[in-house]
């Protein structure tokens, strides 16, 4: 289940809450008890483990729009 992050408007304190995403923008009070809280746009990062992405392809020599020193 995930977790969503609030952050309360009176007492300042930041709070987690998990609930299921069909209940993602229920409003939450704060653990103190306060009603105003507003909830934080959080972020997701991925880990891979494994192969390492790919370099990308070297760029021809030369200069110009066709690579070859002029513009075609």
């Amino acid at each position: 289940m995930p977790s969503y992050n609030f952050r309360c408007r009176t007492c300042e304190d930041t709070f987690e809450v998990t609930r299921p995403m069909a209940e993602s923008s229920n409003p939450a009070s704060c653990p103190s008890g306060h009603a105003d809280t507003v909830k934080l746009l959080t972020t997701f990062g991925t880990v891979s483990r494994g192969a390492v992405a790919p370099a990308p392809a070297p760029r021809p020599a030369g200069g110009g729009c066709c690579g070859g020193g002029g513009c075609c």
